[in-house]
């Protein structure tokens, strides 16, 4: 009645729909969660009054959901901002809830209010996820989660993964609730501030516990597909008839902006391509995203979505209180070899009287006078962060954890009786330690072999490594006879093949990125890397951003690195991105010379299992210098061409133009110029060194200097801070190498005319 009232305020003909919807609502805000109504006046004081009317036109009629034209009714003044009452905005709710024992009831409002106290305490957050997912995480930590809350590294434990990372005080929540000792009581009123363990978003350097960093939309999920690989892949490699020793899920909370961003097609079809049944993904289908309901934008049919792409596909339609219908889908899902997708409807900010199912709990703080009508509405009497005993009694997992890596422990006893030699590879693998003389399997070169690409040296290395290192696993976007990436003595990773090391991303590589991150961030000793042309990097950024911000020693093997791919032109010629990539914190931006600087940067890579590894790798091919080395390589910069003395001139070079820098530097030498040429395959790396060595390699006292590099000259100020740095400010061209090189000047006579200047201008 109080709705039609409403309702006839603004217009004096309801339809017989209108009426329909109406009662919907009606039957809405008698639920327990008490979702005030759309009235006109509700949105904002600050709120234009058309927008007002457009809203209440939108909830009211809503067209979309109910089929039937919308009625625009009149916008009437808005309500002082201290009085104003959030419209609901999503789907019509009239599913009744069901009753929920209170035993129960007391461990997910526990999540719930952990969560709206953290975030009203920092001021910030989003508490909305939290509220309406709490329910389907309880029943799956609580009851079908394997993990030690004492020992967040046991091998066997399943995987969670919150790849709607803006929701992280829900996993904060379950972290303490479940009994890890990195959230304590102490933690929950620091959220967000500065130097807690529980950032605003999750962070897996930070916060133990948390599998992989989340936060940008849809990198969560194809995280997950990472981790269901790795465990796909070493369940194929190791796991006996008659012992089991790897045996895991990967779960996942995902929302609709992670479906509406691409990476989570682009992982979930190779999740379905690969068969992944271990992988779980709940779908909280809650409508609502910042911009409002989501039917202003993302309209498609998810569920239909993921069955084209071979996933097994459930729907829970009352994810806030039909517990046995979770369990049911869950149990669905573990028992189906596809990859499952559980799509549970949700009304975001369950419980909040005012604010749930609106965008304005998804985002920001519910503030003091709804944190009390939530407090009331859902009959909470404890204190902000205060949790009943029973609670923490029933959630804790500190025996069962104990007891199930106890368990696992007796299987791989019993695995290394019965199979001594791979229980030794399996211990080995799982260990993350590089075996012993690893590194002597790269190869050196020398000047008389023929010169080559450093793409083909690339997969010398891994040919080389592969062997020797039983965790090196990868592959490239569709690209692998051009990138170089194939282990030849192994197959593909593929459904019924997965313990070949061989991976076939095709072209996605956004999701490659994220899914080889992943594969590091198992923890079980696997060496990824992945491939394309470094021009695509741009299609893959974020993924290498969070590589590098996890802290994980993924190998980006990039080809085709300059204007000297040729004729394929601007489109295909990276510019800026050397130095778009020597800007990223924590990333190692390799570029080499030859051979010798290639297994250098190889060398590199693999040792630094905390810090990612872009090579920047050429097409054309290249002499192998006398001097080059993978010692100096791992300097960074080091001297290929000595000075008799004091120089008077430094030539600077890498990659491909090394060769140019160096061939200056004979011929200066040889009409009596003290010419030093130094090579720099890697900036951070030098960085890395001390003073005494930067001193010895680039005296400050010479001024005259001259980098050469076929890309951006920006940041190049920072080595030649006098003198001419020689390279493409531009976007490049079509047309054969050589001629690009003429053009821009990347010549063995350019450098020269550019020493003699440099010595005369600043010497």
């Amino acid at each position: 009645p109080q709705a039609v009232e409403r309702y006839l305020s603004v217009s004096a003909t309801p339809s017989p729909h209108t009426l329909h919807t109406l009662a919907m609502e009606s039957i809405m805000q008698r639920s327990a969660t008490k979702v005030v109504l759309p009235t006109t006046a509700a949105a904002s004081a600050a709120r234009p009054a058309k927008a007002v009317a457009a809203r209440a036109a939108k909830v009211l009629g809503r067209s979309a959901f109910m089929g039937a034209k919308a009625v625009a009714p009149r916008a009437t003044k808005a309500v002082r901002a201290t009085k104003a009452v959030t419209t609901a905005e999503g789907r019509p709710w009239t599913i009744p809830d069901k009753a929920i024992e209170k035993e129960t009831l007391d461990c997910i409002n526990s999540i719930r209010f952990l969560s709206i106290d953290a975030v009203e305490k920092a001021n910030s957050g989003h508490p909305g996820l939290p509220m309406g997912c709490a329910p389907m995480t309880f029943i799956l930590f609580n009851e079908y989660m394997k993990f030690n809350p004492k020992n967040s590294q046991w091998f066997n434990r399943d995987r969670f993964v919150l790849s709607a990372g803006h929701g992280c005080m829900l996993h904060y929540s379950m972290l303490h609730l479940t009994g890890y000792d990195s959230v304590k009581k102490s933690d929950l009123s620091t959220f967000r501030q500065w130097e807690s363990v529980m950032p605003g978003h999750p962070e897996n350097f930070v916060t133990d516990g948390i599998e992989v960093t989340t936060g940008p939309l849809g990198q969560g999920i194809a995280n997950a597909v990472g981790l269901a690989v790795a465990e796909k892949h070493l369940a194929a490699v190791y796991n006996k008839p008659d012992c089991t020793v790897v045996d895991h899920y990967t779960y996942v909370i995902m929302g609709d902006g992670c479906n509406m961003e691409g990476i989570s097609s682009e992982a979930a079809s190779l999740a379905g391509h690969w068969g992944l049944g271990k992988l779980v993904a709940f779908y909280d289908d809650n409508s609502i995203s910042i911009d409002g309901c989501t039917d202003i934008s993302f309209t498609e049919d998810v569920s239909a979505r993921y069955v084209s792409m071979g996933w097994h596909v459930q729907h829970v339609e009352d994810g806030n209180t039909d517990l046995p219908a979770i369990r049911a889908a869950i149990e669905a899902a573990k028992a189906d070899p596809r990859p499952s997708l559980i799509k549970v409807s949700t009304l975001i900010g369950y419980g909040s009287p005012n604010k749930a199912n609106s965008h304005a709990v998804h985002g920001a703080a519910l503030g003091t006078a709804e944190v009390a009508a939530t407090r009331e509405n859902l009959k909470w009497e404890h204190a902000p962060f205060e949790i009943p005993a029973a609670v923490y009694a029933k959630m804790d997992k500190t025996e069962a954890g104990a007891q199930w890596q106890k368990e696992w422990e007796a299987t791989v006893a019993d695995y290394t009786k019965k199979y001594p030699e791979d229980a030794k590879a399996f211990k080995d693998q799982i260990s993350g330690v590089l075996p012993e003389g690893w590194e002597d399997a790269l190869p050196k070169f020398t000047p008389e072999m023929k010169g080559d690409a450093t793409r083909n040296h690339s997969q010398t290395m891994l040919n080389k490594l592969a062997p020797v290192c039983s965790g090196l696993i990868g592959g490239s976007a569709d690209l692998a006879p051009s990138n170089m990436t194939l282990m030849k003595m192994y197959g593909d990773f593929q459904k019924n093949t997965p313990a070949e090391r061989n991976v076939r991303y095709g072209v996605r590589e956004h999701a490659m990125g994220a899914i080889a991150n992943a594969l590091g961030l198992h923890n079980s000793g696997l060496i990824s890397y992945c491939a394309t042309f470094f021009i695509f990097t741009d299609y893959m950024r974020s993924a290498m951003r969070m590589a590098a911000l996890s802290e994980i020693g993924t190998l980006f093997v990039m080809t085709h690195d300059s204007i000297g791919l040729g004729e394929d032109g601007p489109t295909h010629q990276p510019i800026e991105h050397l130095a778009s990539f020597r800007a990223m914190p924590n990333m190692l931006m390799m570029r080499p010379g030859d051979g010798n600087e290639t297994a250098g940067a190889y060398a590199v890579a693999f040792a630094n299992r905390k810090r990612p590894t872009t090579m920047a790798l050429s097409r054309q091919a290249m002499p192998n210098l006398p001097t080059s080395s993978i010692a100096g390589t791992k300097k960074g910069a080091y001297t290929v061409l000595a000075s008799k003395g004091t120089p008077e001139v430094i030539l600077i070079g890498t990659g491909t133009e090394l060769q140019y820098a160096y061939e200056a530097g004979q011929k200066l030498q040889a009409e009596g110029i003290d010419a030093r040429v130094v090579s720099m395959p890697c900036w951070e790396l030098f960085e890395d060194q001390d003073a005494k060595y930067h001193e010895e390699i680039l005296p400050a006292g010479v001024k005259a200097r001259v980098s050469i590099e076929a890309g951006s000259t920006f940041g190049w100020a920072k080595w030649v801070p006098n003198g001419f740095s020689i390279g493409v400010d531009t976007f490049g061209a079509s047309a054969p190498a050589g001629k690009l090189y003429e053009h821009w000047g990347l010549t063995t006579a350019n450098v020269m005319v550019k020493a003699k200047e440099a010595i005369k201008t600043f010497n």
